[in-house]
């Protein structure tokens, strides 16, 4: 039986600490950056050209994590590439598959697709 929107939630949350903890034994430093984002803000982000308005933030199902060393904020979606392709390889098909944007030009985006989303 598929998994529902509430427990794919779940299983997101879970896989955010596993995230971060394998970030810290690559060495990086982590903050988080937005988890949800409201329906309003989605749309007003999509008409500025920065955002999609059927984001998996509205659904709790995306992350941005940002990525230090010694201090020094790492921008690059090439500084994520270890990082997401860890994070792809989490997926438990066909229920979770785990999305790393740096596949779409969002490298600090981390997330479970729903619905054909990513």
């Amino acid at each position: 039986m598929a998994k529902t929107l509430r427990e794919k939630q779940s299983v997101f949350a879970r896989l955010v600490s596993l995230l971060i903890l394998e970030a810290e034994a690559q060495g990086f430093e982590v903050t988080i950056g937005e988890v949800y984002r409201s329906p309003e803000e989605a749309e007003r982000l999509f008409k500025l050209g920065k955002g999609i308005k059927n984001s998996l933030h509205t659904l709790k199902l995306a992350v941005d994590i940002n990525l230090f060393k010694n201090g020094v904020y790492l921008s690059s979606t090439d500084s994520h590439r270890s990082l997401g392709e860890w994070w792809e390889g989490l997926s438990t098909p066909p229920d979770i598959i785990c999305h790393w944007g740096g596949r779409f030009g969002d490298g600090n985006h981390y997330s479970v697709g729903h619905a054909g989303r990513k």
